[in-house]
Formats: structure tokens, C-alpha cells, sequence
């Protein structure tokens, strides 16, 4: 075993004269740890809120949406059947959105009426979110059937069965609507859960007094990171007339927002790791003074400086490894915790969601601890340089 590697052992174990660098490294391994241990937390934090947002909106949204460049209506079934026909897309309907004032037995809130095609992506989402009741299949001309978020349903005191009124925000009618509630769907992300009525798209039509043609067509594609591809075929096919949205676009704010709050999160974690680190420097100091007797020594038998700055890398290495490695395992152990009794919960009307998962992803988990690691062993090159710029003579004489 070369000596560097002994003495930094030795020194690490040793117990005599040296309580306080003994505290001190005790101390910088729990600061790393911990760190460590809290920089994996807050990244799983982020990955979880971002993912389930991603997976709520990309669930119960198209990912692209094409509308007519003029504002008018899409008449044509040609133009569903052209998109189709591009490679990568899964599905193509016709979609209607119209906003309505939604009144209940127990008071009125604002919602979105959304008009789906009985073949539609949009309703086989639907179909999974069901929480109560049933899908609408007929409507009939005095109650045509919807389908109510659960949190609006609540808001206006209705259940499987019940009748709201609705007055569309478009159309010049201020006439209430009738509506018969077959189902209640909860897909999680309280935006929808607390504004969106499915209905038959043939309904939103007649109560918008639209007579033909839709306003979008929802489109799925099988790689959603891909819909700028897939949005600049579709225009290429369609031509000029037509405009695209992706999901992207629709939800840049929301993803600029959390982006924003991940990097100063990061910040202000990685300062705390940092001021964590410093103590190795401290340890290392310390262990410098108690040892300039034996360094003087090591110089005089013939160690080279970079032997004895070895040393005390090695030290201050095995130290922020340890730290390290610690504080990975603990936070791992506390995302697993998290995940299991679900403790990270939000308030849904604030967060959209009310529960955030922890997703711990190795490679960013492991480049946290390999940066602590190697902030540690920066950390020692300042004591490490002190020790072997140390003369052996005045050293020993100033020992004696």
C-alpha cells in the first residue's frame, strides 16, 4: 500500500490529540450528506411535479391542434383525412371549444363545454378519467348527455343523473340549456376537473348555432417530444391556410415557470452543499498544524511535496466520499419513503395536481454526488499545498 494512502488512513482513524478535526470531519460529512441527500430530493421533487403535469396535460390535450388560418370554421373532412395520412400521427377529430356559465343546485361556475367526436383520442381519455356513471352514447333533444369534471360537479351540487343548466358564451342565445349528467371524470389536473363539460360534438354545434365544420382538429401523435416535426409536415401538407399549436406552445409558461423555480432551487441547494465543503478545508487545516511534526519529518526522509500533498488530498477525498455516498442512499431512502405514504401533497386548486411524485432518475442522482465529491476534493488542495510548502528544519525546530 503506497504511504499517501496509509497515512491519510491512519490519520483519518487516529484518536489521540486531534478531537476537534475529528469533530470537524465528522461534521463535514454530515453537512455533504445531507446536501447531497437534499439536492437529490429537490431534483426528484421537480422531475415529479414536471412529469405528472407533462403526463396530465399530454393525457387529456392534443398535442397539436390545427385551426384555419382566417379563423373560420374547418368545413372539409379532406383536411382530417390529409393529416392522417402523415407519418407519426396517431389519430385526427374535430373539436369544439366554447366557454358557458354552468348552473346547479347549489350555485353556477364558469366552464368549458368541449365538443368531441364519438371516435376521438379525446374520448378514450375520457373514458379512463370516468369516475362515476357512464359516457354519453345518444342524446336526445331536450337533454343531450354530458359528462362533468369532478370537482365542477361538486361546485354545483349535481350527481349521475342529475340536470345542469348552461348558457354558451357564444351563439346570441342567452337561453339556458338543459343537460343531463351521465358521468363524472377526474383525470387529476384540477384545471379540467373543475371547468370541463364533455359533450357530443354534434351538441356544442347546435348550442353555439355553428351549422357544419369544426373550429380545431385534435391531433395524437405517437412521439409527443416530436410534434414540431410532425406540426411543420402537417402545414407543409395542408398549405398556408392553416395554423398549428402545439402542446408545447399551449403550456410554455407553465413549463418557463417550473424550469425557473428548478435552477433556483438547484442554486440555493448547491450553496448549501458548498458551505458543506468548506469544512473540509477547516478539517484539513487543522489536521495540518497537528501533524507539521510529522510532515517535517516525511519531508526530511525524503517524501516529495507531492507525496505529502497526497496525504491530505487522500484525507479530504475519503471524507467527501463518504458524504457523499451518505447523503445519495439517504435521499434515495427518502424518495422512496415519499413515494410510498405519498407525504409531498398540494393543494389542487393552487398546484393543478394533488399529489407530486418523487421521481429519482440515476444518472442526474449520481452527478450529484459525483459534484459533491469533487467540490470535496477542490476543497483540499489549499491545506494540501500548505502542508508540503513546509520546511522540515524550522518546522522541527519550532516542534522541539
Amino acid at each position: 500500500m503506497p504511504y499517501e494512502i496509509f497515512l491519510a488512513l491512519r490519520y483519518l482513524r487516529s484518536r489521540r490529540k486531534r478531537r476537534l478535526a475529528r469533530a470537524t470531519a465528522v461534521a463535514a460529512i454530515l453537512g455533504i450528506g445531507m446536501g447531497v441527500a437534499a439536492l437529490v430530493v429537490a431534483l426528484a421533487l421537480s422531475n415529479g411535479f414536471r412529469d405528472e403535469m407533462r403526463e396530465k396535460i399530454l393525457e387529456g390535450t392534443a398535442h397539436l391542434s390545427v385551426l384555419r388560418s382566417d379563423g373560420l370554421p374547418i368545413e372539409s373532412i379532406d383536411v382530417k383525412n390529409r393529416i392522417l395520412n402523415v407519418e407519426g400521427v396517431v389519430s385526427a377529430s374535430f373539436t369544439t371549444y366554447d366557454g358557458a356559465l354552468a348552473r346547479g343546485p347549489k350555485g353556477t361556475a364558469y366552464a368549458v363545454m368541449r365538443g368531441t367526436e364519438n371516435s376521438s383520442g379525446d374520448r378514450a381519455a375520457l373514458r379512463s378519467w370516468l369516475h362515476n356513471g357512464s359516457m354519453f352514447e345518444t342524446t336526445t333533444l331536450n337533454e343531450p348527455q354530458a359528462v362533468v369534471g369532478q370537482e365542477l360537479a361538486t361546485r354545483l351540487g349535481v350527481g349521475v343523473g342529475e340536470v345542469i343548466q348552461v348558457i354558451p358564451a357564444s351563439g346570441g342565445n342567452s337561453t339556458p340549456r338543459r343537460l343531463r349528467v351521465t358521468g363524472i371524470f377526474k383525470s387529476g389536473l384540477f384545471e379540467y376537473d373543475s371547468t370541463w363539460i364533455y359533450l357530443p360534438l354534434e351538441v356544442v354545434k347546435a348550442f353555439t348555432g355553428t351549422s357544419s365544420g369544426a373550429a380545431i382538429v385534435s391531433v395524437q401523435i405517437k412521439n409527443p417530444d416530436k410534434v414540431k416535426a410532425i406540426a411543420k409536415q402537417i402545414k407543409e401538407v395542408l398549405g398556408e391556410g392553416y395554423s398549428t399549436i402545439d402542446w408545447q406552445q399551449a403550456n410554455q409558461p407553465l413549463f418557463s415557470a417550473l424550469a425557473l423555480e428548478r435552477r433556483m432551487g438547484l442554486f440555493i441547494i448547491g450553496l448549501i452543499v458548498a458551505v458543506a465543503v468548506l469544512n473540509i478545508t477547516t478539517m484539513l487545516i487543522l489536521v495540518v498544524v497537528e501533524r507539521r511534526r510529522d510532515i517535517a519529518i516525511l519531508s526530511a526522509l525524503g517524501a516529495k511535496r507531492r507525496g505529502v500533498m497526497l496525504v491530505f488530498v487522500i484525507e479530504g477525498a475519503i471524507v467527501g466520499a463518504c458524504g457523499a455516498v451518505g447523503g445519495v442512499v439517504v435521499g434515495l431512502l427518502a424518495c422512496a419513503l415519499g413515494n410510498h405514504y405519498k407525504i409531498v401533497s398540494l393543494s389542487a386548486d393552487v398546484y393543478s395536481i394533488s399529489t407530486v411524485p418523487l421521481n429519482a432518475r440515476l444518472s442526474e442522482t449520481l452527478i450529484a454526488g459525483a459534484i459533491a465529491f469533487l467540490m470535496s476534493v477542490i476543497a483540499t488542495i489549499y491545506p494540501a499545498r500548505s502542508a508540503a510548502k513546509m520546511k522540515p528544519v524550522e518546522t522541527l525546530r519550532e516542534a522541539v
